[in-house]
C-alpha cells in the first residue's frame, strides 16, 4: 500500500454545481484536496470555500488552456491556443515537443495571470497541475514546472498507473516525469484516476495521487471516471483500506519572500 494518498478533485471553481459537490466531498472527506480554475464563472465563490479551515492550504492551481477566455493578452494573438472569438482552442498535437518563443512566452504569462488571480482572491495555490492534462505536452510541462519551482510549490505528475498504458505510452510518460520532477523538484510517486484504482494493484509504497471529477450519487458520490451508480468513496475504502488521504502540504518547501505576487 501507498504510505499517503492524495484525492484531489479537479474543476474547482467551473460551476456552483462544482463547486458544492467538492464542498461536501471535502466535508465526507471522500477527497483531500482540489485545484481551482482561474477564469471560470464559479472561481470567486471557490476561493471564498477555500478559506474554510477544511480546505485552507489544500486548493492549488488547475492551470486551464482549452476552455473559456484567457486571462492575459499576448495568447488571444497565437492561434495555437486561441480562435478568433478569443477563447482558448488548443491545436497543439499532444506529442509536440517545442514551441516557438512568443508561444512559449504567451503560455508563461497566461500561467502567471492565472496564479496572480488567486493570490488577489486571497487563495495561494498549494500546487499546480492542468485542465485536461496540456502539461503532459512536453514543452507546456517545462513551463509549469520551472514556474512551480519558483512557487516552491509541487506539480502533479503524468499518469503513470494504469493497464491501459501502451509501452510507447509507458516509456513518454516515464521521460515526461523525469522531466518535470527534475524541474519542480516535488511531486507525488504515483497518479492515477479511479479506475486505475479499482483495476489494478496499487503501489506497494510511496505518495499516490488520485485524480478525480466527484460527482453525487444520493447522499454519497460518485466519479465522472467511474461507471454510472459507483460509489467512489467506497472504491476509495475497499481499495486503499487504512492508507491516510493528505494533501500535497506534506511536500511543502519554504515559499518565496515575496508572496503578494506571482512576477519577479
Amino acid at each position: 500500500m501507498p504510505r499517503q494518498v492524495i484525492v484531489n478533485a479537479d474543476d474547482f471553481g467551473l460551476s456552483m454545481n462544482e463547486n458544492t459537490v467538492i464542498l461536501r466531498a471535502f466535508q465526507s472527506a471522500v477527497i483531500s484536496s482540489a485545484t481551482a480554475m482561474a477564469n471560470m464563472p464559479a472561481f470567486e465563490a471557490a476561493c471564498a470555500l477555500a478559506q474554510q479551515p477544511l480546505l485552507k492550504g489544500r486548493v492549488g492551481l488547475h492551470f486551464n488552456l482549452t476552455y473559456g477566455r484567457p486571462l492575459s493578452r499576448a495568447i488571444l494573438e497565437q492561434p495555437t491556443f486561441c480562435n478568433a472569438a478569443g477563447e482558448f482552442d488548443l491545436n497543439l498535437p499532444r506529442h509536440s515537443l517545442w514551441l516557438a518563443r512568443q508561444q512559449r512566452d504567451a503560455v508563461l504569462q497566461e500561467l502567471e495571470a492565472q496564479w496572480q488571480h488567486c493570490l488577489d482572491h486571497g487563495l495561494r495555490p498549494s500546487h499546480l497541475d492542468s485542465h485536461q492534462h496540456v502539461h503532459n505536452i512536453w514543452p507546456i510541462g517545462e513551463i509549469v514546472a520551472r514556474f512551480a519551482a519558483r512557487q516552491g510549490v509541487p506539480v502533479r505528475l503524468a499518469r503513470n498507473l494504469g493497464q491501459n498504458l501502451s509501452l510507447p505510452k509507458r516509456l513518454f510518460k516515464h521521460l515526461l516525469n523525469q522531466r518535470l520532477r527534475g524541474l519542480a523538484g516535488a511531486t507525488a510517486d504515483y497518479v492515477c484516476t479511479p479506475v486505475d484504482v479499482r483495476n489494478a494493484a496499487p503501489p506497494a509504497d510511496g505518495l499516490l495521487e488520485i485524480v478525480a471529477h466527484p460527482t453525487m450519487l444520493g447522499r454519497d458520490f460518485g466519479d465522472a471516471y467511474l461507471n454510472q451508480g459507483e460509489s467512489l468513496s467506497k472504491l476509495l475504502d475497499n481499495r486503499l483500506p487504512g492508507v491516510r488521504r493528505v494533501s500535497y502540504s506534506v511536500l511543502a518547501r519554504p515559499q518565496p519572500a515575496d508572496t503578494t505576487t506571482a512576477l519577479e
